[in-house]
């Protein structure tokens, strides 16, 4: 009834797994771009199978030219990048079959990208593949991470956004 009192109170955004794995911390992951958080704040998942789905509902804003990461707009403005492995982007798209295309609204769970773990496990330097918001420097919200360790995709909660 007296909802005008609460002032600034927005609703928080769960980033569910996009992928099947041991959930890490962004800190962990092998490569400064990521574990510096010069992208951004976010968590990481190191899989063990399955394909990339959508973390949260919203739209597709861009698949790269080389398959190997899709970034998403949440609904409520956060923007999401997959980074699918380390250093893939050298496989030029091999081992890569997105399902989506730019502009495409997405829901969580909903199929991403079809991923050939075992080509992009031989030819990367790691499939780790970090979850980065890439607006997050300056935005004010606070984001936490789960303490759960194994990540099921589209299910397990990885990051909390307040």
């Amino acid at each position: 009834m007296f909802n005008f009192f609460k002032k600034g109170k927005s609703q928080a955004l769960d980033i569910y797994a996009p992928v099947n794995g041991d959930i890490l911390r962004i800190e962990d992951v092998p490569d400064p771009v990521f574990s510096q958080k010069m992208m951004g704040e976010g968590a990481a998942v190191m899989p063990n199978g399955g394909n990339i789905v959508a973390p949260v509902n919203g739209k597709v804003l861009q698949v790269a030219p080389t398959k190997h990461a899709i970034g998403l707009l949440a609904d409520d403005g956060t923007e999401i990048l997959i980074h699918v492995g380390l250093e893939t982007v050298a496989l030029n798209g091999e081992g890569f079959k997105p399902a989506v295309k730019e502009g495409d609204k997405v829901s969580v769970g909903q199929l991403l990208l079809e991923v050939d773990w075992d080509f992009v496990g031989a030819n990367a330097v790691s499939t780790v593949t970090p979850i980065v918001i890439t607006n997050s420097q300056g935005s004010g919200k606070d984001y936490v991470t789960t303490e759960e360790k194994t990540a099921v995709a589209g299910e397990t909660v990885i990051i909390n956004v307040k």
